[in-house]
């Protein structure tokens, strides 16, 4: 009675996709090489640069274009010079430290691993 088999109709039909999409794996981005990302924004500025020329614009001078994009994405302050997420992660060290301690293990440099942390969130987004 009632609404019958009405709800397992629900997204159903011509146009429902019907296969999972897969998940995450949790893996690590992995940091691609400095000679690949820089192929990589030479090929985007290129593929810019050709659009222009086809609508009639004036093409981009892109190893300039390049050189200025890298020169840019180096050239800002990192994360480590900031005294306020450097002290956050050092005094996350230093809990983690108490904590292998107390299961018997050997605790950790304090100032590698706030380093090492620092580098990984750096090259989170590339």
């Amino acid at each position: 009675m009632g609404a019958g088999n009405a709800l397992q109709k629900i997204g159903k039909g011509d146009f429902a996709l019907e296969q999972d999409f897969p998940q995450s794996s949790g893996a690590p981005v992995h940091a691609v090489s400095a000679e690949v990302r820089e192929e990589e924004i030479r090929q985007m500025v290129q593929a810019r640069s050709d659009r222009a020329v086809a609508r009639g614009r004036e093409a981009i001078d892109v190893d300039a274009e390049v050189e200025k994009l890298l020169t840019a994405d180096t050239g800002g302050p990192g994360l480590g010079e900031d005294r306020a997420l450097r002290e956050e992660i050092r005094q996350l060290v230093v809990a983690r430290n108490e904590r292998r301690q107390r299961q018997g293990k050997e605790p950790l440099d304090v100032d590698q691993e706030v380093e090492r942390q620092l580098r990984e969130l750096e090259n989170l987004g590339q």
